[in-house]
């Protein structure tokens, strides 16, 4: 699903134009998740709770450890790092301009395909008001 958006940066050559925005329309929690793979195949669902609870483990520790982690079929993880700038390199205090980090997730792709995306339709979310064209 997608809603129509309209770019409200100034300044750009996207300014002003529409684009589509996906939108999710619901939440696959954990558990069902579970459940769901447990139907897909031969193994309960307390087994893949256990197992996904120690890819979670096994994953964190590796990109603590400044290492990303592929995920066949998946894609790649990895830390990512937010900082402020600095007027040169002796400048950069780490403790200071180091002010975040983030999980970075690159699909996997083969041949030019992401198998994530395989089979994925779109259309417009019907439950909301369009935009008002501009006068």
């Amino acid at each position: 699903m997608y809603r129509i958006h309209q770019d409200q940066s100034t300044g750009t050559k996207r300014s002003g134009k529409f684009y589509a925005r996906a939108v999710p329309v619901g939440v696959m929690e954990y558990d069902e998740f579970c459940k769901e793979v447990q139907r897909n195949c031969t193994v309960k669902s307390a087994d893949i709770e256990a197992v996904i609870n120690e890819v979670v483990q096994v994953m964190t520790q590796q990109m603590q450890d400044s290492k990303s982690v592929k995920l066949n079929g998946l894609g790649t993880f990895k830390i990512g790092l937010e900082s402020k700038g600095a007027a040169s390199y002796e400048a950069f205090d780490p403790r200071e301009k180091i002010v975040g980090a983030h999980v970075v997730f690159t699909p996997e792709r083969k041949n030019h395909q992401k198998p994530l995306l395989d089979g994925v339709s779109v259309k417009e979310l019907p439950q909301y008001a369009p935009p008002e064209p501009e006068p």
